[in-house]
């Protein structure tokens, strides 16, 4: 597939149609050298199923045979990997049409609803209007005067009527650090944010197409399923940024179209609008600025995604290690019975654990004396009762006989 090249009378169409064909190739014709018979991807796929296939085995020999549910879904993971690593027509619908076209038909539905242009198609060819209003603004100028001419007419008798001196009318606008070059400023700006917007999301999403096979593979064992839900997610990023990017110039249209058709109609007639340069400018600043806001949003979805099966594995690993630290003292206290001496590790586990009560009670008190109050209550209540002392056995019975000071003086006085 050869995309089109730059068109001089159309440079941002042409360069926003080329950017997306190019993306659209890369992720096409990437996949399928990829996924093609005697690719370095295909012989890698076999070394990993193989590799699985025997970790699976000695499982089995050591002891460890699997479940029902757990050999269904390994046969069911090794089927969706062999399908959208190797068959082009299962990518295509389940993967690649989302990614690249499921956000335009997003826009068509909620632009047509609220009246964006080009929401049904056409943003780009609306984009390069915009562009050739801007370059027709600096031909004609803001800063000075349109001639004003009288037309010329006869006098009865052939006496040809001399036309008057043009008039001119200018108006002015305070100075700005761009000078006169405000208009050719505010279309650099327009064109870069523009062109480097659409382009990164699209040429972004062709790249990681292309390349999905190779993710897909990972999927296979567990310590390489981060990086499968890696490039989901970079898949996600780049979908909702180009939703982003496309709502984000039709709003830029809507605002520019009829901005530029009045200011044209002025300067046709020689109304100056000097003024109007650096709002252009501003204009594109803000819109550009706006863009990458849109992007980055986008890349903040996309990291909040993940996988159901890996959120479900780290909830269980949660959970083990709240039991393990659980279990601590109770391995104390089974390693502390009469005749048996506490090992190094189990005093050091028991030290941290104790650590740690004493760390999350201070909080607890810091945030609520009342938590604090009604918890030493609870204490109390667990703590089970003193045992019963026999009436006349509450004090320790002295061992000799209490002599008081001045029987004592009697007793050795002569």
């Amino acid at each position: 597939m050869s995309c089109p090249g730059i068109i001089d009378s159309d440079f941002l169409g042409s360069v926003l149609r080329f950017a997306d064909c190019e993306a659209q190739t890369i992720g096409m014709q990437g996949y399928q050298a990829l996924a093609a018979s005697g690719s370095p991807l295909g012989a890698l796929l076999t070394g990993l199923l193989t590799i699985l296939i025997a970790f699976l085995g000695y499982r089995m020999l050591l002891g460890h045979v699997p479940d029902g549910r757990e050999g269904i879904l390994t046969f069911v993971k090794i089927g969706l990997v062999l399908a959208f690593a190797t068959s082009w027509a299962a990518y295509r619908v389940t993967i690649y049409d989302v990614v690249l076209r499921g956000p335009a038909e997003i826009v068509g539905a909620i632009g047509g609803a609220s009246g964006l242009p080009g929401a049904n198609g056409g943003l780009v060819a609306r984009l390069g209007e915009v562009d050739r209003a801007m370059v027709e603004l600096s031909r004609l100028g803001m800063t000075g005067g349109v001639p004003i001419l009288a037309q010329p007419g006869g006098e009865p008798g052939g006496n040809t009527q001399v036309p008057p001196e043009p008039q001119y009318q200018f108006n002015y606008e305070p100075g700005t650090i761009f000078g006169s070059s405000s208009l050719g400023t505010a279309r650099l700006v327009f064109l870069t944010a523009t062109i480097a917007a659409y382009a990164s999301v699209r040429l972004v999403a062709g790249l990681l197409l292309a390349i999905g096979p190779l993710f897909i593979t990972f999927l296979l064992f567990d310590g390489t399923r981060s990086l499968f839900e890696g490039w989901v997610r970079a898949l996600v990023a780049a979908a909702v940024g180009a939703l982003a990017v496309t709502m984000t110039l039709g709003v830029e249209l809507a605002l520019l179209e009829p901005w530029l058709a009045d200011l044209l109609s002025r300067r046709y007639v020689g109304l100056p609008s000097s003024a109007s340069a650096t709002e252009l400018l501003v204009i594109g600043l803000a819109f550009a600025m706006i863009l990458l806001g849109a992007l980055g949003m986008a890349a903040r979805v996309a990291l909040g995604f993940r996988l159901p099966f890996v959120r479900a594995r780290q909830i269980v690993e949660r959970h083990d290690g709240a039991t393990s630290m659980s279990s601590v003292s109770s391995v104390h206290n089974r390693a502390t019975l009469p005749g048996e001496e506490p090992s190094r590790a189990t005093a050091i586990a028991e030290a941290v654990a104790v650590a740690q009560r004493r760390e999350a009670r201070g909080l607890i008190e810091r945030a609520s004396p009342v938590a604090t109050a009604a918890g030493a209550s609870m204490q109390h209540r667990d703590t089970a009762a003193p045992a019963a002392v026999p009436l006349g056995q509450g004090h320790r019975r002295r061992g000799q006989t209490r002599v008081s000071a001045s029987a004592r003086k009697r007793d050795i006085k002569p």
